[in-house]
């Protein structure tokens, strides 16, 4: 009986991994983020994105415990107001990132965002990202099962598979934009150019996600 629950709770969590890897690995708000911090800032800021939206998602497991999943889903208004802001704030990051690369063009060089506040911007990237709240809405609470244990050790199991899912694929993503970085850095107008593109990347990804989210 005892292995029997144990090879049922193996299967859940690996089922589990499999909708975090397929929900993270979509383009989104976050993804987007880290590609810019990453190009603009390196790897510095870009790993520091990186953390933020970890903690994020920590934070989005802690609110699905504490049922504010099960209020977004009663007042879809909530929802919505997440939605417009979330998008609101990626949009105006883009808008803020494409306005100083052009007043900069002439220098060739971006301004530094310190390690801190890209953190920042991450953790509130992740909080505001709808498609995480989807999630905590629509499939997390499909996998919370009093049969499997207590509910807090299932929480933590669930976080550090989500927070291992976002540091392999953002991660991953941010190694590759520094890379481009690297590039970028012997030709000033090129990564000037670059910085501009990245920020218009970023608001029509905003726009996207509030064109699709909306309920």
């Amino acid at each position: 009986m005892l292995n029997q629950l144990l090879l049922s709770q193996t299967s859940h969590l690996w089922l589990f991994a499999l909708m975090v890897l397929g929900i993270i690995a979509l383009p989104g708000m976050d993804m987007a983020y880290v590609v810019a911090s990453a190009i603009t800032g390196g790897r510095r800021q870009g790993w520091a994105a990186v953390a933020g939206i970890v903690a994020g998602g920590l934070v989005h497991v802690a609110m699905a415990m504490l049922g504010l999943g099960l209020l977004l889903k009663l007042y879809p208004a909530a929802f919505n107001t997440l939605l417009v802001a979330g998008s609101l704030y990626i949009a105006w990051i883009g808008w803020s990132l494409w306005r100083t690369a052009a007043a900069l063009g002439e220098l060739g060089t971006l301004p530094r965002v310190t390690g801190a506040q890209a953190f920042w911007r991450g953790v509130m990237s992740c909080l505001m990202n709808p498609k995480a709240y989807v999630f905590m809405v629509a499939i997390f609470p499909q996998f919370v099962r009093p049969e499997y244990g207590p509910l807090p050790t299932q929480a933590v199991a669930m976080g550090l598979i989500i927070a291992a899912t976002q540091v392999t694929v953002y991660g991953a993503l941010a190694w590759g934009a520094c890379t481009v970085r690297h590039w970028l850095q012997h030709n000033p107008k090129r990564q000037v150019a670059i910085g501009r593109a990245v920020g218009l990347l970023l608001v029509p990804a905003a726009l996207w996600t509030l064109w699709h989210g909306w309920r």
